[in-house]
Parts: structure tokens; C-alpha cells; sequence
């Protein structure tokens, strides 16, 4: 059946611009799938990000994955959090509304025969945290680690994110500990600071970057 779905590896589509060249490929890069190809949803408007980067990326987080509970915010083709996936995290949340993005999701997790460890927000990013905040609330595991990467030229989409994971209530679906990554083009450095998140690290390739944020933690006075 004709899901409108591209086989794609060498590139990785986020956010709700999708597409990519015939010629191009994207695969999971390591762990338990490492090598399956990928599909992405059909389209020309579309801003990839490189498997180099998506490498970098885990590389660095590869001490954090095993068991680790994975937020993938803006999720286009879901190649991030199937990425947490194949290299142990307990589960992935994939925050997504696009009919083409959603049916790619759908159409990886099935290739590739992952049935649980996994949620699909499909209302978006703004409706995925506004049920975790009040999951944890009620006293349900935080997240360790969150992923967003939306349209590098939504700004308002920056903004309200991390504005609201940087609140008190954003805090409290947060573990001690959880880092916070986002995506955006180097050209457009993100700030240094979302009420209570700040940035640690910025890692620049081309024309795409990663910002690093965190929670700093608070001494106690003796």
C-alpha cells in the first residue's frame, strides 16, 4: 500500500518540512537496528539533517541511553527516537502531528517490528508535554533526555518550548540530571538561558548546530 512514503537514508527530515532526493538514503546508524533503512514522508520542501550530525549527537549521549526515558519533540521521520531505541532507551515519547510524518513513523516502528517502549503524541509538541508535566505530576517517571528540532525558522516554536520546559512546571517532567538538545542552524544561536535552563555546550557542523541545556543543580546549605 502507497503510504506516500520515501525511502530515504544519508538524510534524516525533521519538523514539517519532509523530503528527499532519490539517490539519498537514511538508516538507523547503531545498536540493535543499526543499518535498517528508514523512510521519510515524500515531499521537496524539506531541511535534512545529516546522518553525521544525528551521529555526533548519540556519540555524545551514548553514556546517558541505556534505559533512559527519551522525548523526540518535532519528530518528522521518528529517525531520532528510533535511534534511542536501537541503543537501549527504556522508551521514547515522539510528539508529531503531520499525516505524512506520522504515517513514516508508524511505517518505521512496523519495518522494523518495535511494538512497545514507545508513545505517538499525534496533537504535537505542545499537547506531548502538556500530558507528560501532568503525568509526572501525578508521580510518573521524568524524562532524562528531550530532543527537539522544529522548522529552524520557527522561532515562536523555540521559544515556547524551551520557555516551557525551563518553567517550574516544565521542571517537574524533567529528571535530576536530564539534558535538553536542540537543533537549529548555526546562523541563528539559540539564548543562553530559558528560565531555569541553561546552556552548556553548543556543537556547530555546516550549517546545523546543537544546543545543550540543563537544570543547574541547586547546592544545599549545610
Amino acid at each position: 500500500m502507497d503510504l506516500g512514503l520515501n525511502p530515504c537514508c544519508s538524510v534524516q527530515i525533521r519538523g514539517p518540512h519532509f523530503g528527499c532526493g532519490d539517490n539519498d538514503r537514511m538508516r538507523v546508524i547503531a545498536g540493535t537496528y543499526r543499518s535498517r533503512q528508514l523512510v521519510a514522508p515524500k515531499g521537496t520542501g524539506t531541511r535534512p539533517t545529516s546522518d553525521r550530525l544525528r551521529e555526533t549527537l548519540f556519540d555524545i549521549l551514548a553514556p546517558r541511553m541505556a534505559g533512559c526515558r527519551f522525548a523526540d519533540l518535532y519528530a518528522g521521520s521518528g529517525a531520532v527516537g528510533i535511534e534511542a531505541i536501537s541503543r537501549g532507551a527504556a522508551h521514547v515519547w515522539f510528539a508529531e502531528k503531520a499525516p505524512p510524518a506520522l504515517a513514516a513513523i508508524r511505517a518505521n516502528l512496523k519495518a522494523l517490528r518495535i511494538a512497545q517502549g514507545f508513545a505517538i503524541e499525534e496533537r504535537g509538541t505542545g499537547a506531548l508535554l502538556e500530558r507528560l508535566v501532568n503525568a509526572a505530576e501525578k508521580g510518573a517517571d521524568a524524562l532524562d533526555l528531550v530532543y527537539l528540532d522544529p522548522p529552524w525558522e520557527a522561532e515562536a516554536e523555540y521559544e515556547k518550548t524551551l520557555h516551557l520546559l525551563g518553567s517550574a512546571r516544565g521542571r517537574a517532567m524533567l529528571a535530576p540530571g536530564a539534558l535538553v538538545l536542540a537543533e537549529h542552524s548555526s546562523k541563528a544561536p539559540l539564548a543562553d538561558r530559558f528560565g531555569d535552563l541553561v546552556q552548556t555546550r553548543t556543537r556547530k557542523q555546516g550549517d546545523a548546530a546543537l544546543s545543550f541545556y540543563a537544570v543547574p543543580v541547586r547546592s544545599v546549605p549545610p
